[in-house]
């Protein structure tokens, strides 16, 4: 009885597993980097940073050890820490492994998803449209990675997910940056639509094909911010 309860209780999100210090650290960290109030290359002063936010230095060691795995951090021979500055052809490489995996999870849903699934997926397009020209740039971006993930989600297949997921992780700020080109939304909405209507239909081909042409745009994107 006493299980049934708990069950019930998480379902409804009444119980949250209490988060870690370095959970914490890592989420505010990744936003600096996302927001570069932290920019590419630049040393982090792990002391500085540990009394602005309020933590000892062991569980921000943890969130820069996370950071580090999701390709935001890197350590040079030195050992001390550093913002990442992946190269262009890097982030290119990156970028076209993760349009693949999208075109792979996209094709995948229309044949697995719940009409469910796929409505609220087109309800994350919708509002994105709706609030574009409203929300901050990173709430946009959030909405972004949202419908994202949850198109990758509704494909049921676990190691596609875990490895989407390794994979986004390191192309976070890269996306971010592409996202925040305001002159390029549009036609990001207009591929969500495409996307979104694809999958409504369940067409595999056109899912699969909308996915990995919108990643294209991501490169595009990058390269001309690396060119500027």
């Amino acid at each position: 009885m006493k299980e049934g309860w708990m069950n019930a209780l998480k379902e409804e999100g009444a119980v949250r597993p209490r988060r870690t210090l370095a959970e914490e650290a890592a989420d505010n960290l990744r936003e600096f980097i996302l927001l570069e109030k932290l920019e590419p290359g630049t040393a982090i002063p792990e002391r500085e940073l540990a009394e602005a936010l309020g933590i000892s230095r062991t569980p921000l060691r943890e969130a820069l050890r996370q950071l580090e795995r999701e390709g935001l951090v890197e350590y040079p021979a030195n050992r001390r820490p550093r913002v990442a500055d992946p190269s262009l052809e890097e982030l290119t490489q990156y970028i076209s492994v993760l349009g693949a995996l999208e075109g792979l999870a996209g094709e995948t849903a229309c044949a697995v998803a719940s009409d469910k699934e796929i409505a609220e997926i087109v309800d994350l397009s919708h509002q994105m449209t709706v609030q574009s020209d409203v929300i901050s740039q990173l709430d946009f971006f959030r909405l972004d990675m949202r419908f994202h993930g949850s198109i990758v989600e509704a494909s049921h297949n676990e190691p596609l997910i875990e490895t989407h997921r390794q994979y986004n992780a390191r192309l976070w700020r890269a996306r971010f940056l592409s996202s925040r080109q305001e002159d390029r939304r549009q036609n990001t909405l207009s591929q969500h639509v495409e996307i979104t209507t694809a999958l409504q239909n369940r067409d595999e081909t056109a899912t699969r094909r909308a996915l990995r042409d919108h990643l294209k745009s991501t490169i595009t994107n990058i390269t001309r911010i690396h060119t500027q």
